[in-house]
C-alpha cells in the first residue's frame, strides 16, 4: 500500500462517487487515497485491517481460503464499493482476501477515525446496512454461481474481469492473461484437470489462446456472451 500525497486527486475522487454523503458528519479531513500494485492485497483474511475503505478506481477480487488450503473466488468488483464494513461491527481481522487484479484506488479512513467519529451517525449506519444487505445478496448469488453454473462460463467471466482494460474491447488483441493455472482452479471451484479440458475446449472454438501460464483473448464478443455477468 502507498499513500498518494494528492489533494486534488484525493477530492476528485471524492466528488466522483459522493463520499462525503455517506456521512452525516465531516470526515473529509480524515480521508486519505491509497493505491495498491496489481496482485497486492488490500487486505488478508485474518490479519488486522487497520482501514476503512471506499474501494474508487481498479478491479479487485475477494476470495477466501478453505481449511483444505484451497482458494475459493467469491466476487469480481469494480467501483464503487466499501471494504471494511463487515469488520467495522465486530472484529478487528480481515474475514476474507481481497486483491488487486490491476492497479488500485481506494479512499482510506483509519479504522479507529471511523469507530470514533461515525459509530453514532445514522447517515453512516445506513450506508453500512446498505452496503451489508448487498453482500449478503451477492454472496448468496455466488455460492449459486459456482453450483450451478458450467466452468465454461465461469471461467470466460473470470477472464473478462482480470484482461487488461485497454484491451478489453479489442477482438484480436485482448491481451495476455498471465495466472498460475493451479491458483485459477482453485479460485473457479475446480480441479486443474478441469480447468485445462475447459481452456482447450475454448481455444479449440478460436475463442482463447493458450500460450504456456497465459491466455490470449481472440473472441472478445464470443468470450462476453459466454461469461454473461456472473462475477459482476
Amino acid at each position: 500500500m502507498n499513500r498518494i500525497n494528492n489533494q486534488s486527486k484525493l477530492d476528485d475522487y471524492i466528488e466522483k462517487y459522493n463520499i462525503e454523503d455517506f456521512f452525516g458528519i465531516n470526515m473529509k479531513n480524515h480521508m486519505e487515497l491509497h493505491s495498491f500494485n496489481k496482485g497486492s492485497h488490500i487486505v488478508k483474511v485474518n490479519e488486522p485491517i487497520d482501514y476503512f475503505y471506499f474501494f474508487v478506481e481498479g478491479k479487485i477480487k475477494v476470495y477466501t481460503i478453505l481449511k483444505n488450503g484451497k482458494s475459493l473466488l467469491f466476487r469480481l468488483y469494480n467501483p464503487l464499493t466499501i471494504i471494511g464494513d463487515v469488520e467495522f461491527i465486530d472484529c478487528d481481522k480481515a474475514n476474507s482476501n481481497i486483491e488487486a487484479i490491476n492497479e488500485c484506488l481506494c479512499i482510506a479512513i483509519s479504522m479507529s477515525n471511523i469507530r470514533k467519529y461515525a459509530v453514532n451517525d445514522p447517515t453512516f449506519l445506513k450506508c453500512i446496512c446498505e452496503s451489508l444487505g448487498k453482500k449478503f445478496i451477492s454472496s448468496s448469488i455466488a455460492s449459486s454461481i459456482n453450483i450451478l453454473y458450467p466452468l465454461e462460463n465461469r471461467l470466460s467471466s473470470y477472464l473478462l474481469a482480470i484482461a487488461p482494460e485497454n484491451n478489453e474491447h479489442s477482438n484480436l488483441d485482448g491481451g495476455i492473461i498471465t495466472d498460475k493455472f493451479t491458483e485459477m482452479a482453485d479460485l473457479l471451484g475446480t480441479s486443474y484437470r478441469h480447468l485445462i479440458r475447459t481452456i482447450n475446449k475454448l481455444c479449440n472454438e478460436n475463442i482463447i489462446k493458450k500460450e504456456r501460464n497465459s491466455i490470449i483473448i481472440l473472441n472478445l464478443n464470443a468470450l462476453e456472451k459466454l461469461a454473461g455477468d456472473l462475477y459482476k
